[in-house]
């Protein structure tokens, strides 16, 4: 039996095991809290400590079900490379981290899981070793540094409180300590979430296996910080909830402007997260972290089988990944088409998919919100952004030229392929009507004039205009456009924030490392420290194997010097 098989199974099984679990603490309305004491620090406990209720558990649910679903796909995807059980089990260790960061209420036991997810994450970018791997994984590790360091420093200030079960103090909202902690965990959930200024990593992260990319978009990494938001999410004061909101809003809207001028098909697909990121932090920030957290778990399926997709139609064009060189796959590989097709409809929330409920929720819940017009305008611009990225993609592949080698062989994945995917279809499809009448009790009052009541449905449309325009050939076959060459560069490059990542990581802090190695840890620390001190004993050790040395005439000299010594005192 192959080790993807075993995990197949088990991630499966445990699954559907949360699920049902998660359904019956929901109707208790029953939470669990676990600890185990370690050992005691001065008047500071070290626990180790799990939560269980609806939210985490049904979470972890949704993480198995596409673990084990990623896992079999891989099968047929990683077929032939030598070390696919290494792969497996990176996976493996992967979802382990993620487990560990979902149940913990702890802030030390959640460090453990976040600097897992890293370290693995790191692993996993780099797993095809070439140059352009290795510095994608380096952009990914370092950006996430930046977010452990916030999570040691919250550690530190939590010292005040004598324990790190963030759960007891989350509600002291006016205390100035956990106002500090609240600044901490935002800086680390952007980090992670890879929210404006540290969006460069997310999109160089594509570097990585595509199931890979799978399990990351859709419900481990990027989302941990969004879950840790919304576990955090009475934290926070008005001046903090006003910045993140505006953060945000333009990072939603900056990867819905930079997809719509990428032709990498996986780039697009991971701009794709990033915007719904921003989506589900602004509607955080707005008060509503339940229907952060519905969109949260709906996103996730149609995002994982988006990239199964991907991965599928880029296996078949010989691993090409330019869109420009795609087009009529819908003749050549049908049943992947109609995945991918009903994803993107989801993904712009058509009804009945399981997008348009939590996206049409959030939209008319962010309606009656009191937020300031720039604000208002940035979220529904950037909603129909989302719409016209997904026709220009859809446009690309399914109704462009086939641009590629006459010498081609395109067809369906494999069957271990096309079983994953299928697997993932029917939860795409009535995930979202599910979860709205599990997760809300009393479903959400919404009284909005009529023309706010229309607004989704025309920048929905108006969407799809700008993307069909945006999608059509000139007569050279040269996208339109490309013939705004300045304003195309910008917003492909996501306003330059790659440059700045790279440039502020090499110039000042490795910079400022390499003077510390030269002026410090090789300069005088090295000559008064440990080498300085192993120097003189080798020159002392030197003199002593002279005088030591088996030569008769030194020997008798030092002995009459010894003798005469004593003689004499």
């Amino acid at each position: 039996m192959s080790l993807t098989f075993v995990f197949f199974s088990l991630f499966l099984f445990c699954s559907f095991f949360f699920f049902f679990l998660s359904l019956y603490f929901m109707i208790l309305d029953f939470s669990l809290f676990v600890e185990y004491e370690l050992f005691s620090l001065n008047s500071s406990l070290i626990n180790f400590s799990l939560y269980f209720d609806f939210m985490s558990l049904i979470f972890m649910s949704f993480v198995f079900f596409i673990s084990s679903m990623v896992v079999f796909y891989s099968e047929d995807y990683m077929h032939g490379d030598l070390m696919l059980n290494r792969f497996i089990l990176l996976v493996v260790l992967f979802v382990l981290s993620m487990m560990m960061m979902i149940l913990s209420p702890n802030i030390i036991s959640i460090l453990l899981g976040w600097d897992g997810l890293g370290l693995v994450s790191y692993s996993l970018v780099i797993y095809y070793q070439n140059f352009k791997s290795f510095s994608a994984g380096m952009l990914t590790a370092l950006s996430n540094r930046i977010g452990d360091v916030a999570l040691l420093m919250s550690i530190a200030w939590m010292l005040n409180y004598g324990s790190w079960n963030y759960l007891f103090y989350v509600f002291f909202i006016d205390d100035n300590y956990l106002f500090i902690i609240s600044l901490f965990i935002m800086l680390a959930a952007f980090t992670k979430s890879a929210q404006i200024p540290f969006s460069a990593w997310l999109p160089a992260a594509m570097a990585a296996p595509t199931p890979v990319s799978s399990l990351v978009h859709s419900s481990t990494l990027v989302t941990a910080g969004v879950y840790l938001m919304i576990r955090f999410s009475y934290c926070f004061c008005d001046k903090v909830l006003i910045l993140g909101l505006l953060l945000s809003c333009l990072t939603m809207f900056m990867a819905g402007l930079g997809a719509n001028f990428e032709f990498d098909l996986k780039k697009i697909i991971a701009l794709s997260t990033l915007s719904q990121l921003g989506l589900m932090m602004s509607i955080l920030f707005s008060g509503g972290e339940y229907l952060a957290f519905f969109h949260l778990l709906s996103h996730a399926l149609f995002k994982a089988l988006l990239f199964m997709c991907a991965g599928s139609f880029i296996h078949s064009f010989m691993n090409f990944q330019d869109i420009r060189f795609m087009g009529s796959a819908l003749n050549f590989m049908p049943l992947t088409s109609c995945f991918f097709i009903i994803c993107n409809f989801s993904l712009c929330g058509l009804p009945f998919l399981s997008g348009f409920y939590s996206k049409d929720l959030i939209s008319e819940f962010y309606s009656m919100k009191f937020v300031n017009m720039f604000s208002y305008i940035l979220f529904f611009v950037s909603t129909g952004l989302t719409v016209s990225y997904t026709v220009r993609l859809m446009y690309y592949l399914f109704f462009g030229y086939l641009n590629f080698s006459p010498l081609f062989l395109i067809s369906e994945g494999g069957n271990f392929m096309l079983f994953g995917m299928l697997g993932l279809i029917f939860p795409v499809i009535v995930a979202g009507s599910v979860l709205s009448w599990l997760m809300f009790s009393t479903p959400y009052y919404i009284c909005l004039p009529l023309y706010m009541k229309f607004m989704t449905l025309f920048v929905i449309f108006s969407g799809l205009l700008i993307g069909v325009e945006v999608s059509r050939f000139s007569l050279n076959y040269h996208s339109k456009s490309l013939n705004f060459m300045n304003f195309s560069w910008f917003s492909s490059l996501m306003w330059g924030l790659p440059l700045i990542s790279s440039l502020g990581m090499s110039i000042f802090p490795l910079t400022l490392g390499r003077l510390f190695i030269s002026s410090f840890d090789q300069g005088w620390l090295e000559h008064l420290g440990a080498q300085g001190f192993m120097m003189n004993i080798l020159k002392l050790t030197r003199s002593l194997h002279l005088i030591f040395s088996n030569q008769l005439k030194l020997f008798l000299i030092m002995l009459i010097f010894w003798v005469s010594f004593l003689i004499l005192f």
